[in-house]
């Protein structure tokens, strides 16, 4: 196969699309696990809020940490055989959660899902630029778009599934727990049968990872070189001369955009949740809330792939979305029960264009310098691993005197209003 450029590579296009297409449904499905997780090893583990965001800092470190890694695994094993290492590895990370259940262990949890996260950062790292690279740069959004639905349709089937066996009847084991009459021995008993729960799904889903690396190790997917390149030599006007990845601005402001996008959607998808909880709402219904945000990604897909590129650019498109995004907050924050879990299910639609427009908007002219940066924006997804918990801690123990909303307000002011210089500036090669 050729070296992607400018136009559909070869006849093989969509074959490999839809390849992708699978594994991107693969992340989506294990990645919005975690909106599920927080909620039910909160109670498994007992832990506090704060401790419970942790699932998403565990999971979403290890994209930071295995990025460049990635980077060099891919080099050398190739693409194929690097997203089936990435399949198995993740088939390892779920197969974790037995012993951990069985323990009832949070660090063990936590591991299993820092395995997990360590075989999507390798599947990522080839797959974005992969869908990136393989058709025109300035329709890179609306490709990524189609694999974004993908990924959130399988995001809503996980929820539906894991949330009716982990979260089933939780408001009534918690009272059960929180009874004074319940004894030490019945209070045990109860939470070793809740943490059990995880054990069948999950040894599902190793199954499952396993049966989808084998099916890729067979495919004919190709390698794809991802330094697309302009010129023989692999560099681009821009790249030409230069000695570092960090001698690219756009990129270093990619990676900080995708750590503030990243720390959004999970704030707006991982914690509505226990955010709707504090807002008075029973746990057998908040546990849907996720769903509702996943329903706003799509519908937001949609219109992406309707708009970009004929009738709005992905950085015009980025920037009103970001735009959205601040406003939604600022009404999530003034309005009260179902109104404010509305609006941060809305924040779905304005994160749906921020991913497939941030990412090649950072690797863009690299030259042969694609690879890396991919990696460094794939390391920006840190933003899940430490906004979280930061959100945790504002409202719980920072003694700022903020409230879990106001707390809320602040941190996604923050995310928003980067991503909105980035569209507005920062994306800018120079």
């Amino acid at each position: 196969m050729q070296n992607s450029t400018t136009s559909h590579p070869n006849s093989n296009y969509l074959y490999q699309i839809t390849i992708i297409g699978i594994l991107f449904a693969v992340f989506g499905f294990v990645t919005w696990l975690n909106s599920i997780l927080i909620p039910f090893l909160k109670k498994a583990c007992e832990l506090s809020d704060q401790q419970a965001y942790y699932v998403a800092t565990a999971f979403f470190i290890a994209y930071f940490v295995m990025a460049l890694p990635s980077s060099w695994i891919l080099k050398n094993l190739g693409t194929k055989k690097g997203m089936t290492l990435g399949l198995l590895i993740m088939a390892a990370g779920a197969l974790l959660f037995i012993p951990a259940a069985d323990a009832r262990s949070y660090p063990m949890f936590l591991t299993g899902l820092f395995i997990l996260g360590t075989g999507l950062a390798l599947l990522q790292t080839a797959s974005n630029p992969y869908v990136s690279v393989i058709g025109p740069i300035e329709s890179a959004a609306k490709r990524i778009s189609i694999m974004g639905i993908c990924n959130k349709l399988a995001g809503i089937m996980a929820n539906l599934l894991f949330g009716a066996v982990l979260l089933k009847n939780a408001d009534g084991i918690q009272k059960q727990l929180s009874d004074a009459a319940t004894t030490v021995e019945t209070k045990t008993q109860l939470l070793n049968d809740l943490a059990g729960r995880v054990v069948m799904p999950y040894s599902i889903l190793a199954v499952m990872l396993a049966v989808v690396a084998v099916v890729i190790y067979r495919s004919s997917l190709p390698d794809i070189s991802t330094q697309a390149s302009h010129s023989d030599d692999g560099d681009t006007d821009l790249s030409r001369g230069r000695t570092s990845i960090f001698q690219f601005p756009h990129t270093l402001l990619g990676a900080l955009a995708i750590f503030t996008y990243v720390g959004a959607e999970v704030m707006a998808g991982d914690v509505i949740t226990i955010y709707g909880k504090n807002l008075g709402f029973a746990e057998d219904t908040s546990k849907f809330f996720t769903t509702f945000g996943l329903i706003g990604l799509l519908v937001g897909y949609g219109v992406s792939i309707l708009l970009i590129p004929k009738y709005v650019t992905q950085e015009r498109w980025l920037a009103v979305s970001a735009v959205l995004g601040l406003v939604l907050s600022v009404a999530s924050y003034i309005t009260s029960g179902s109104i404010a879990v509305g609006c941060l299910a809305a924040m779905g639609f304005s994160n749906a264009v921020m991913w497939p427009a941030i990412f090649p908007l950072g690797i863009k002219d690299l030259g042969r310098f694609t690879n890396t940066g991919s990696a460094l924006l794939i390391m920006g997804i840190l933003g899940g691993a430490i906004i979280p918990p930061l959100y945790g801690w504002l409202y719980e123990k920072s003694g700022l005197g903020l409230d879990f909303r106001s707390a809320f307000l602040l941190i996604m002011f923050v995310c928003y209003g980067n991503i909105l210089y980035f569209a507005l500036r920062g994306s800018k090669p120079r």
